[in-house]
C-alpha cells in the first residue's frame, strides 16, 4: 500500500452556499407531485438528533451499548417564501390578500443545492442536492423593526421536524444527498429534470426508491 499523503492539489475540498431551493406539496396520497421555486433562501441548517448510546451492564462489566432512534430536523431561513408555503406555516388564504393564522400546518418536501469547491476549480468543482421528505414547520417568531440608517431585510426562520418515509431494504429516511462529483452526469441530469421540471413535465420530488433506482445503473 502506498504511503498516505495530505493536501494534494485538487483534494482540498470544502462546502459552501445554498441555492436552487424548491418547495414540494404532497397530494392526498402523499406524493410530492407539485413543486414551487423558493426564492430568497439564505440558510438551511440540518440538525439530526437522537442516536444516543445507552450503556447496559451485566456481569459487573459494560455489556453493550443500545442506541436510540435517530431523528432529523433543522431550520430554514429566508428573506421570502413561496405563497404556497403559507399552508405549511399554518396560514390559510380565504381570498387574495387575506390571511388567517393558526390554521392546520401541512407537511411538505424540499430540495436545495449546496456548492462543493476545491483548491483548483473553486466553487465550480461541483455541488450536492439535498432532498428533504416529511417536513413540518413549527410556529416561528417574526420581528418587524423600524427602518433606520442601517436598514436590513426581515429574515424569516422556521424550525422543522420530519417524519421519515419508507425506503426498500433500508430504514426509513427524511434526507437524501446526491453528490454531483461522484454520480453519473446523465443520471444527475435526469434527477434534476424531475426536481425542477422539464418541458411540459411539472417539478416533483421523487420517492427515495425512485432516486436510488435512478442511480442504480443498468
Amino acid at each position: 500500500m502506498a504511503a498516505l499523503t495530505w493536501d494534494d492539489v485538487g483534494d482540498k475540498l470544502y462546502e459552501t452556499g445554498v441555492d436552487h431551493g424548491v418547495l414540494y406539496l404532497p397530494d392526498s396520497s402523499g406524493v410530492y407531485n407539485t413543486g414551487f421555486a423558493w426564492n430568497g433562501l439564505t440558510t438551511v441548517t440540518e440538525s439530526p438528533t437522537g442516536a444516543e448510546p445507552s450503556a447496559q451492564y451485566a456481569d459487573n462489566i459494560k455489556y453493550l451499548n443500545l442506541v436510540s432512534a435517530e431523528e432529523f430536523g433543522g431550520t430554514i431561513e429566508a428573506f421570502t417564501y413561496p405563497e404556497e408555503f403559507a399552508q405549511c406555516d399554518g396560514t390559510e388564504l380565504p381570498s387574495p390578500g387575506v390571511a388567517l393564522g393558526q390554521q392546520i400546518r401541512k407537511m411538505f418536501g424540499m430540495s436545495y443545492r449546496t456548492k462543493v469547491g476545491n483548491d483548483v476549480d473553486g466553487m465550480d468543482f461541483g455541488y450536492k442536492l439535498h432532498l428533504l421528505y416529511g417536513a413540518l414547520a413549527a410556529p416561528s417568531e417574526k420581528a418587524y423593526a423600524t427602518v433606520n440608517d442601517s436598514p436590513e431585510a426581515i429574515s424569516f426562520s422556521w424550525d422543522i421536524s420530519t417524519t421519515p418515509v419508507p425506503v426498500t431494504d433500508y430504514k426509513p429516511t427524511s434526507l437524501i444527498v446526491v453528490d454531483s462529483t461522484v454520480v453519473d452526469s446523465a443520471d444527475l441530469a435526469a434527477l434534476e429534470d424531475l426536481l425542477y421540471g422539464a418541458g411540459a413535465t411539472e417539478a416533483a420530488l421523487p420517492t427515495p426508491d425512485a432516486v436510488i433506482a435512478l442511480f442504480a445503473g443498468p
